[in-house]
């Protein structure tokens, strides 16, 4: 057993050796060292109102282009219940826009709806009740 563990290890470093990508760390070339080299942007997050807005107007012209009434199950959309509170307002005048003025009316309205409405809930950053509210 412990030889076989062993043998794991060494197949292992070898593959991570042959595969510098893997481990995210990049071979420098003599002429490069940490020293000369222009230190790389941190990575960015999106705003919980950017993503919020992403998601229910995905949701929203899924749902909508596809005619049904039901909405789904909120979680594998990955909503918060929140969030599906402001896609099922959303698609319900949305609905009412595609009656009054056509489809694409009703598919701006889910657009400039969501925008507006993940801003207000997210004014002053997370939901008082926790994210998944």
């Amino acid at each position: 057993m412990r030889h076989r563990k062993q043998l794991c290890a060494l197949a292992l470093a070898a593959l991570l050796a042959a595969a510098p990508g893997v481990t995210g760390c990049k071979d420098l070339s003599p002429a490069e060292d940490a020293h000369s080299k222009t230190p790389e942007p941190s990575p960015t997050t999106t705003p919980p109102q950017d993503l919020c807005t992403a998601l229910i107007t995905k949701w929203g012209r899924q749902i909508y282009d596809s005619g049904k009434e039901t909405y789904g199950d909120y979680q594998s959309m990955g909503l918060s219940n929140g969030q599906y509170t402001i896609l099922r307002e959303t698609l319900d005048l949305a609905r009412t826009e595609r009656g009054r003025h056509g489809a694409d009316a009703g598919r701006e309205l889910i657009a400039r709806e969501a925008r507006e409405r993940c801003e207000e809930r997210y004014l002053h950053g997370e939901p008082s009740d926790g994210p998944w509210v």
